[in-house]
């Protein structure tokens, strides 16, 4: 949240963005009102000028299944291990619109007759034109408008989005060198002090779920600087009047201390350059005053007023949150400026913080859809012009129920502070142009695998072109306008991608692959197994760390790597350890790791795995048997549903049973609990540690684990490598893109091997240079 002493003014993205129009709806409306033959609820708020539709529905969409072969039959050479079938599955997804007033009748028309089949004879509303606009509502849909109070909707709205949308919240800091500080999503949000500026503003502090209430308000607001600017500029529309006000230079209209003292009033501490009268210059008789001057000159005398409110009301409540957000924000760069400055100016010294720890009653997490939210928008001139040329006609967010509840690591050393992602695109130039480049470049390979993967479906090959066209867009959108989705960062290109491939019905394009691999690699366990209890118990610790690396070099999502097993089908599990640069490695910690194996076992280590094939049967089974051995339980944490050709625990279940069926180790682990598969309720190549499954995280405590084990480029270098626990962890990878290594200052295949042990932890550490990302 947001500390006021230290400058911070926090906006919410979708709740308060919204778009200059022009006055034709140029989306295709089946783009906008998506899914609306299966539409269940509706809610709709109009305000003085904009109407936000709400919609439930369910999406029928494809998932990849796999089911475990009847093995008591002889198997006759050859055959798969396990069968792979598409499945037709219900969820819930929420879809939110936003759009002018001069829309709704053609709104209105579109969705009453694409309507089918809706149970719902009511339509919820709220808003001042709810009332306004009630017979054509209930003339047009055919439904009952009910009234809903528009303060607690506004409350709840806030609580559920600052929970379930990363990055739905952002400091703005103008001249920072990032100007938007986006917030991740955190469960204990309350309390805050909520200042909503529509056409005037309204004040809240809210306490936890159910307790709010409106603390103050002033009607000098939005509405104020539309209305007064209407009549000093002539200008109509609100956000010309911006545009104006952007442009101005204040000081011509506004008197400064230095013009009534001729410098700064140093006894009561007032710089020179502080306005001491809003328009105090404006009464000079004879003088004209240019439209954007004034514009500028408003600005600043309502969003002054509001900040001073703002600090006044967090200090009168003792609240360190404060949230802006309604129709005067708007992303719009200019006001939220002038807002982040009056905030620093009104708060010398930080009041004190509080934090009061709500409960959350929301049964299910929800996520956004990358492929169906049109992003943040704003056609204020100090964005990207470039964006003009993307239809922002409407402002749209699609939010996807998810199967589980998803919650914190109960390891994490600071769940408030952790950041899952090593780089933000947004603020590094360089690396951002790489990887939409990168992005770009990979997008053939997907296509052509999303088509092999269904060879039994002719209309594969157009989904798959649709898909292109798809990611396509929301690359080249944020190249334009990096902020569109909050903080730009490889997770969440990998993450939009998946979402575009499940949205065109291609739930797991490398099924066949992992089930070709898997079936493979089965082959070399036993002798896998045999070659390393042949060594020394030294020699076979650093076969083990080394074998798990090079089972890590098997990874489908890396360039360089599927090239190789493209050309190569024969490419192995040698092949890979020989590609590994020789110690001393680019990070490398494994003498502090042999040295604490010398020390007492752990009591249970939680390991994320990556990839399927070589790298879960050959490179982590053999690791995990050894710490079995050695008295660890231990719990394998997976995907629970397909990104790339990571495993997931639905297959991870069926190897497992296999391998225990060829190893004792594993077989009497399985039978006595000490080895325990949890899906870890993601469906993505990178790992967020703060959105975990609930199942996970209570086994995580219930086992006392005091080893977090991360594998993988995605889990351990694009995410979570500054991620603190407060026990011991294992980070480790092999980097498979050149532009990556160099930039870390390693080459292709360079191992980066971190063993970390929090401060204050009775196991000691040699420290190690950690390698910077940057």
């Amino acid at each position: 949240g947001a500390r006021l002493g230290t400058v911070k003014v926090e906006c919410i993205r979708f709740g308060s963005c919204s778009h200059s129009m022009d006055k034709s709806i140029t989306l295709p409306p089946n783009e906008i009102f998506r899914n609306l033959e299966n539409a269940k609820r509706f809610a709709i708020d109009i305000g003085g000028s904009l109407t936000k539709l709400a919609y439930y529905s369910t999406v029928q969409h494809k998932v990849a299944k796999v089911r475990s072969f009847d093995h008591t039959a002889k198997e006759t050479e050859g055959d798969p291990l396990y069968e792979i079938s598409m499945q037709e599955e219900v969820s819930a997804r929420l879809h939110f619109i936003k759009f002018e007033n001069a829309y709704i009748e053609t709104c209105l028309d579109f969705i009453k007759d694409h309507l089918v089949n809706t149970d719902t004879k009511v339509i919820k509303a709220t808003g001042g034109g709810a009332h306004k606009f009630k017979d054509l509502i209930e003339k047009k849909l055919k439904l009952r408008v009910d009234k809903e109070d528009e303060m607690t909707c506004l409350i709840k709205g806030c609580n559920f989005v600052l929970r379930n949308i990363t990055h739905e919240a952002f400091v703005y800091a103008k001249h920072a060198d990032s100007e938007f500080r986006f917030q991740n999503t955190h469960p204990d949000i309350f309390p805050y002090l909520l200042i909503n500026i529509g056409s005037g503003v309204s004040i809240f502090k809210v306490e936890s779920e159910d307790t709010f209430e409106r603390v103050g308000g002033s009607s000098i607001g939005g509405g104020t600087f539309w209305g007064l600017g209407a009549l000093l500029t002539k200008t109509k529309r609100f956000d010309e009047l911006l545009q104006l006000a952007s442009k101005g230079q204040h000081t011509n209209v506004d008197m400064l201390v230095k013009d009534i003292y001729g410098g700064s009033y140093g006894s009561l501490g007032l710089t020179g350059d502080l306005i001491a009268s809003s328009f105090g210059k404006s009464a000079t008789p004879d003088k004209e005053f240019s439209k954007e001057d004034m514009a500028k000159s408003l600005l600043h005398m309502i969003s002054n007023d509001i900040g001073q409110l703002a600090c006044l009301y967090a200090r009168l409540h003792n609240l360190t949150r404060v949230y802006f957000g309604g129709f005067f924000i708007r992303g719009h760069p200019v006001t939220m400026h002038t807002i982040t400055y009056s905030i620093n100016f009104f708060t010398k010294a930080s009041p004190p913080q509080c934090a009061v720890r709500g409960k959350n009653p929301n049964q299910y997490s929800w996520g956004e859809n990358y492929a169906g939210s049109s992003g943040l928008m704003s056609t204020s001139p100090d964005l990207n012009p470039m964006q003009r040329a993307r239809s922002g006609t409407f402002d749209m967010l699609e939010m996807d129920r998810l199967e589980r509840q998803l919650v914190n690591l109960p390891l994490l050393q600071d769940p408030s502070s952790y950041i899952p992602d090593t780089v933000d695109l947004s603020e590094d130039a360089l690396a951002r142009e790489y990887w939409l480049y990168c992005f770009e470049e990979a997008l053939d390979g997907v296509v052509k695998r999303a088509v092999a993967s269904q060879p039994d479906l002719p209309e594969a090959a157009e989904r798959a072109e649709k898909f292109r066209h798809k990611y396509q867009h929301k690359l080249q959108t944020l190249r334009h306008q990096p902020f569109a989705y909050g903080s730009l960062t490889v997770r969440s290109l990998l993450d939009t991608r998946e979402h575009c491939l499940n949205e065109f019905n291609f739930p797991d394009p490398y099924s066949k692959i992992k089930q070709g691999e898997n079936d493979m690699a089965l082959k070399y366990f036993q002798k896998a197994v045999k070659s390393l209890e042949e060594l020394s118990w030294e020699q076979r610790q650093f076969a083990l760390v080394r074998g798990l690396l090079a089972g890590n070099v098997f990874d489908w999502g890396a360039k360089a790597v599927s090239d190789v097993l493209e050309s190569d089908p024969e490419f192995g599990f040698e092949h890979a350890k020989l590609q590994l640069e020789d110690r001393p490695w680019l990070v490398d910690a494994y003498d502090q790791w042999l040295e604490r194996l010398k020390g007492p076992p752990h009591k249970c280590a939680l390991f994320f795995v990556d990839n399927s094939g070589i790298d879960i049967i050959l490179g982590v089974f053999p690791f995990v048997r050894e710490l079995l051995c050695r008295g660890t339980e231990v719990v394998l944490a997976s995907n629970s549903s397909p990104a790339l050709n990571d495993v997931t625990n639905s297959e991870l279940q069926i190897l497992t049973e296999r391998i225990a069926a060829m190893d004792l180790v594993i077989q009497s682990a399985v039978k006595e609990d000490r080895l325990t598969l949890v899906q870890s309720g993601s469906s993505s190549p990178c790992l967020d540690l703060s959105r975990l499954d609930k199942v996970l995280a209570g086994v995580v405590r219930e086992r006392h684990v005091d080893l977090v084990i991360i594998e993988g480029m995605g889990r351990a270098i694009h995410t979570n490598y500054y991620a603190i626990l407060s026990c011991e962890s294992l980070k480790m990878a092999v980097i498979k893109n050149s532009w990556l290594a160099d930039r870390l200052g390693g080459k292709l295949f360079s191992v980066v091997f971190k063993y970390e042990v929090p401060p204050g932890h009775k196991t000691t550490t040699l420290d190690h240079v950690p390698v910077t990302p940057s």
